[in-house]
């Protein structure tokens, strides 16, 4: 029989059964770093495993950006899995090099990389989710971060809960709490040093921003970031059915062979204007801030012959009856 699930345990279970997450059968890859929310992750896995009768294996992701240390991360992670009778799937990579020809930060280069391997093995092995260990605070730095860049109001949703084959079952739970469960469990971790100074930006937000609201503010600030994700994926939701409709009833406003029709885009309100031209630019994998959506609404109160450069390699023009996306050099 299964052992009896501590408190921490069952209200992991209950997020996994009452999202979705997981369903009976399915097979787990736990994408696992050997920092403490990660092992708390692969742990609680393991433990509602008999419950859910799922099979859970592991990846870890070796960006050699910390010399030994990123091998004494990667020896552990395998040691762990090997312990608890786990596959093992780990990758290296040359993240320096990576994010220098891609033009890239690091930050983002390891994203990429990271995310293109998890899928690679979801290609090759067939697993059905990937569940990654984002917590609460977490989704609160992320919210802050976008709000500092200058996202749109659906921006705020921070991250998802379930997004394809992504999972993050510990989206709902504090830090402390995780913390606990390893010192109950007496788990082992590692500790990533680059995560403890102010650098890169959303270090500083970690560990200046958030602690000084809360303090502030009586831990107020990672409920309230929560209540204000929660509402803004219901408001996604909802933009998502609205768009389509919209779509439906006027083709002018699909984006096709690059362009959008003007008349069409002045018959919205402001705010419906904005979030097309967001979703179009997209499309282009750009990720516009609120000033460059200001800037295309903007140019639609102005005249034919008009244009905006979004980047080196993107511009929108007024062209005729059109707005036209434009590679540079395309003419």
């Amino acid at each position: 029989m299964p052992r009896e699930l501590n408190n921490v345990e069952r209200k992991f279970l209950e997020q996994l059964i009452v999202r979705n997450l997981v369903l009976a059968g399915e097979h787990v890859l736990a994408a696992v770093s050997g920092g403490p929310d990660s092992m708390a992750l692969l742990h609680l896995l393991c433990a509602v495993r008999p419950v859910l009768h799922c099979k859970v294996s592991v990846a870890h992701c070796n960006f050699q950006l910390r010399g030994r240390s990123s091998l004494l991360d990667e020896e552990h992670v395998r040691q762990e899995a090997e312990k608890l009778g786990l596959a093992c799937y780990v990758r290296h990579f040359d993240t320096r090099k990576d994010a220098h020809e891609w033009k890239r930060s690091i930050e983002e280069t390891a994203r990429i990389e990271r995310y293109s391997y998890f899928h690679e093995l979801i290609e090759q092995h067939g697993f059905d989710k990937i569940a990654t260990g984002h917590h609460v605070s977490d989704n609160a730095e992320t919210i802050l971060f976008n709000l500092f860049r200058g996202t749109s109001i659906p921006g705020l949703r921070g991250i998802r809960a379930f997004h394809g084959h992504i999972i993050r079952p510990l989206l709902l739970m504090q830090k402390v709490d995780i913390l606990g469960y390893i010192v109950e469990k007496k788990i082992d971790y590692r500790t990533d040093a680059s995560n403890l100074g102010v650098e890169p930006d959303r270090n500083f937000i970690r560990h200046k921003v958030i602690p000084l609201i809360e303090e502030r503010f009586e831990n107020k600030l990672l409920p309230s970031l929560q209540r204000i994700s929660d509402q803004a994926a219901e408001l996604e939701e909802f933009l998502e059915l609205h768009f389509e409709r919209l779509a439906q009833d006027d083709e002018g406003l699909v984006l096709t062979d690059h362009r959008l029709l003007v008349s069409s885009l002045l018959r919205l309100t402001v705010f419906e204007r904005k979030e097309l031209l967001k979703r179009a630019l997209q499309d282009y994998g750009r990720e516009p801030s609120s000033r460059i959506l200001q800037q295309l609404v903007d140019l639609l109160e102005t005249q034919p012959g008009r244009k905006i450069d979004l980047s080196a390699e993107l511009e929108v023009a007024w062209k005729g009856k059109y707005l036209i996306f434009r590679r540079k050099g395309n003419g």
